[in-house]
């Protein structure tokens, strides 16, 4: 039952993550696009978490990790070079 309660969660975060492109790609404006970027991230830790509970291994909560403190810094650091210009005060 877990199996597909599983297979399901994969199948509609692998939706969100195309729909996400899509606003990457389209977006009428470049915040519309950052947004997209940074839910693109939260997906795929979404996707490796699922991937960690199928497998029963708790290093692909480490990489999730990894992932969640990398993107974090990248949006920072973009949205701070879009409104100043400048990432480094």
């Amino acid at each position: 039952m877990l199996s597909w309660a599983l297979f399901f969660v994969t199948i509609c975060i692998c939706v969100a993550l195309f729909l996400n492109l899509w606003r990457l790609l389209v977006g009428p404006h470049v915040s519309d696009r950052i947004m997209a970027l940074d839910t693109m991230y939260i997906n795929a830790i979404a996707l490796i978490m699922l991937y960690g509970i199928y497998m029963e291994t708790s290093l692909y909560f480490e990489a999730a990790l990894l992932i969640a403190m990398l993107g974090f810094v990248s949006t920072s650091a973009l949205c701070k070079y879009l409104l100043r210009g400048d990432i480094i005060e």
